[in-house]
């Protein structure tokens, strides 16, 4: 059965682009694509004050209203809620804020069918529709973004389709705050930057991205927080001002100080000769071992799109960072510190 989904514009899409407006308005329905809202604009299955959209460039004025229907939802693949462990930083009814480790699948794949924090979050969302028995619609665990497997972190989860929009719409403001912790091979020029780099699929392999001029916008601040004194390496800090797919560590690498234990985006040569110039071959091996990339979701920062408060949530370092910056004589940051500036 279609699920008829009607919106007025508001602030944030006045002057955008219908197409772009849908895709912002329907950030519950992660399978629906940019193509697919253009097929149903060039059907007339959009309607705007209630004509039918000729095409998916139409700006919007403020208050416009936009009426649509959606096809059913393709049939769920039904995933087993496991009682696993999860390390949780905030929790209120509108959301939840995790602590992911590092290593943890997100969602379950084809290799990965079980044992992902996916499972972990139907397990705890049973109790959240005990509590709210009566109530419809019952509470369901949404990813509001992701974390790679490899990277540790703040992760927030929305419990229902509006606080999923207005949590995706909060981390696209201007205000949100998103600062991740990088270990990086080298010793960077200045002692804060910027990397403003477009971001494509690269044709070759569609896991990895690449700096494109044909791709998607991309910008993200760094600061210097420590350089060792041991070895050229530097502990960042990196905010994003956009949120593309492995941006920092495509930014990052560009800039020539890739993250450490990065595989995917630390070009081998250049890496053996990064891990050759640090003397010490205990750290040199913490270095070269190390199983994932040095990379940690810090800090996050936005406002709640419930009670409006302003939220700042900080996950610890993880152990096996921490014990790679005492190798490396890197000063933890203190999770007072200001946040890199725009």
């Amino acid at each position: 059965m279609s699920e008829r989904r009607v919106f007025r514009a508001d602030r944030g899409d006045a002057g955008v682009r219908l197409d772009r407006a849908l895709l912002r308005h329907l950030a519950d329905r992660p399978e629906v694509s940019r193509n697919a809202v253009q097929g149903w604009i060039a059907a007339g299955g959009i309607a705007v004050n209630g004509l039918a959209a000729a095409r998916p460039a139409l700006r919007l004025r403020l208050g416009d209203e936009v009426a649509l229907d959606l096809p059913p939802l393709p049939p769920r693949r039904v995933h087993v809620a496991q009682k696993l462990p999860l390390a949780v930083l905030h929790e209120d009814e509108h959301l939840l804020a995790i602590d992911k480790p590092a290593g943890l699948v997100v969602h379950p794949t084809a290799g990965h069918r079980d044992g992902t924090l996916w499972n972990a979050l139907l397990f705890r969302a049973l109790g959240w529709s005990d509590a709210a028995e009566g109530e419809q619609p019952a509470p369901r665990p949404s990813l509001v973004h992701r974390l790679d497997r490899g990277t540790s972190g703040v992760l927030l989860v929305a419990k229902s389709a509006a606080v999923h929009a207005g949590l995706a719409r909060a981390l696209r403001s201007p205000s949100a705050e998103k600062v991740y912790l990088a270990v990086v091979h080298g010793r960077t020029r200045l002692p804060h930057g910027r990397v403003a780099l477009a971001i494509g699929v690269d044709p070759a392999d569609r896991r990895r991205r690449v700096p494109s001029d044909g791709g998607r916008a991309a910008l993200t601040l760094y600061e210097r927080l420590a350089e060792s004194p041991a070895a050229p390496l530097s502990l960042l800090a990196c905010r994003l001002k956009t949120g593309r797919t492995h941006q920092i560590r495509i930014h990052l690498a560009a800039l020539g100080h890739p993250i450490v234990g990065d595989r995917l985006y630390g070009e081998p040569r250049h890496v053996a000769g990064l891990l050759r110039s640090i003397a010490a071959p205990e750290l040199a091996a913490a270095c070269r071992d190390l199983p994932r990339p040095a990379l940690h979701a810090w800090r996050l920062a936005f406002t709640h799109p419930v009670t409006r408060e302003r939220m700042t949530l900080a996950a610890p370092l993880p152990p096996d960072l921490a014990g790679l910056l005492a190798a490396a004589s890197l000063a933890p940051p203190h999770s007072a510190r200001a946040l890199p500036g725009s």
